[in-house]
This record gives C-alpha cells, structure tokens and sequence, in this order.
C-alpha cells in the first residue's frame, strides 16, 4: 500500500478507500474478493503512473481511453499474466473506474469498450466413482420427509446413471417409464432426441419414489414434484446438493451438472468408446465429448496402441 501512495494523488486514493469500503460493507464481498480488487487496482494505478509520467490522479482517470487499458494488459501479459489473470484484472478496474462513474468523476465508456480475454474452458471435474454412489444412495439423502429424500435420490441417479442434464431429468414424464422400459427416449438440446440405456438399478430408485409421492402423477405431466406439489425445480436439486457437499465432504465442484460429467468419465475409464459416449451425453461435435470427459494424451495414445493395426 505504501508504493501506491507515493504513485497516486490523495483525491484518487480517497476515492479508491472509499470504493473498497462500500465492496466490503455494503457488497459483502469476501475478503479473498477484496483482496484481489485492491491489488488489481493497485497494479494498474502503478502502471497508470508510468503511463501517464507522474502520480496517477482522478483526471488521469477520468480520461482514460481504451488504447490505455490495452496497453496495460499488454504489460501485465509481457510479466506472465494468463487471460484468466488479465480477466480478472479488468473486472476490478471497470469496477472502480463504474463507482467513479456514479460519483460524476469519471467515463467507463472506454473501459466498457475493451473485451476481456478470451477465457481458457475449464475440464470439469467428475466425482469419483465411491462419491457419486454415496451421492446418489439413498441413505445419505438429507430430506427429513421420506418421499422428498426418495425423489431426489431417484433424481440424482438418473444424472448419473443415465447422463442426463438436469433440465432433462426434470421434464420426465410418468410415461416415459411405463412398462419397464430398458431405455429412455430423451428430448435434448435443440430438440435432439437420443435414446439413453435405464439400468435396472435406476428404474427402481424412480420407483420408489413414485411409490413415495403423496401427489398424484398423471402419465402426461411433470413426474417429479416439489414439496406443495408443482414441477420440480433446477434450483431445488442445486441446493440439495450444496446441502450434501457439507455432510459428504465433497468438494465445491461437485454439482449436480458434475454427476453428467462422472458418468462420462467413468464410462470412459471403464472401456467405453468415445463416439458411443457422445451419443448417450447428446452432444453434436465429438470434440466437445474429448473435453467433458477430460480424455488426456496418455488415454489417446493407450487407445491407439490396443486397435491401430501399425502399432
């Protein structure tokens, strides 16, 4: 803190505390947050000064354009600052530069006007194979009311037994299990229709939830319910799931959406081909399965030698 009081003007120190101040008091934002925007800021102001030949202050601020923020980014990715970082960078000063904006002190215009960097796609993270069974078992469910802990293990299976969306899992219908099936037909993405295997063991965590179900569920509408009885909702899962994080252990990347993701992953560590797992996950293009599944090199290759004639 003592470098930026030496580069920037009080005027535009006081404004910057006071920012803060209003982050943490009013925003709540986490102190992981904070300490991360008062360092954003403080590696621009530092650069601001170099930029501008003198102590950065509120005029310097106030007329800033976007080849500036350019240039900034361009020093900071010169030092080694990954998109990720350079992003993050930026959300901080538009921040700072809005709240000034608010106080008639300065334009964001032109911080608004430079795109943030284009972020890497993060591979998803799957739970293992002994956490999603526990995720899914139905006496680790948290609900006090029986059928409320029997649909959502019934839900949660289908993620992960059957690869569902959780959108898609939700739009079920009591039809679509008429019989006994041993597949489900399911309405995708852009009303792309796939057809995904029902293990037996699923089917029966379904069951036993329809068993459970104080409401009536007639065949053409929304088979699982919330607690007054409407159609379930994502939000309602979501938060479960928060819930069983805490008393599993889980890490914070296991979601619901995650349970998608292990499926995948566990099909494919246990010999399943790519192309077949595309399929059962709904996607159009193979590469987006290679990253979902988090497919590496050493699997490629471990692949290529079993089948290719030549190796």
């Amino acid at each position: 803190m003592n470098e930026l009081l030496i580069i920037a003007d009080s005027a535009l120190m006081g404004e910057r505390t006071r920012w803060l101040d209003t982050l943490a008091g009013e925003r709540r934002l986490s102190p992981k947050t904070l300490d991360a925007y008062e360092r954003d800021t403080r590696q621009f102001l530092t650069f601001l000064t170099g930029h501008v030949g003198g102590p950065a202050g509120l005029a310097d601020v106030e007329t800033l354009r976007p080849a500036d923020l350019r240039s900034f980014l361009a020093a900071r990715r010169k030092d080694g600052a990954g998109n990720r970082s350079l992003g993050r960078n930026l959300a901080g000063i538009r921040s700072f530069i809005r709240y000034l904006e608010r106080k008639g002190l300065a334009n964001a215009a032109g911080a608004s006007a430079v795109r943030s960097p284009k972020q890497p796609k993060s591979l998803p993270k799957p739970l293992t194979d002994i956490q999603a069974l526990r995720v899914v078992a139905d006496e680790t469910q948290l609900a006090e009311e029986p059928w409320i802990a029997a649909r959502n293990a019934a839900v949660l299976s289908l993620l992960y037994g059957c690869g569902l969306r959780i959108s898609e899992a939700l739009d079920l219908l009591p039809a679509d299990f008429a019989g006994a099936p041993e597949t489900l037909r399911i309405l995708g993405k852009g009303n792309k229709t796939r057809i995904v295997p029902l293990l037996p063991v699923v089917r029966q965590a379904v069951e036993a939830y329809r068993a459970a179900c104080p409401y009536d569920l007639p065949a053409d509408e929304a088979l699982f319910r919330g607690a007054r009885g409407g159609k379930l909702q994502p939000g309602i899962v979501q938060r479960e799931m928060q819930r069983m994080r805490g008393a599993l252990g889980l890490p914070e990347t296991a979601t619901p959406h995650a349970l998608r993701h292990s499926f995948a992953t566990h099909l494919l560590a246990g010999g399943g081909d790519l192309r077949t797992i595309q399929e059962l996950l709904g996607h159009a293009s193979l590469s987006t399965t290679q990253v979902y599944t988090g497919v590496d090199t050493g699997r490629l290759l471990e692949a290529y030698d079993r089948a290719h004639p030549r190796a």
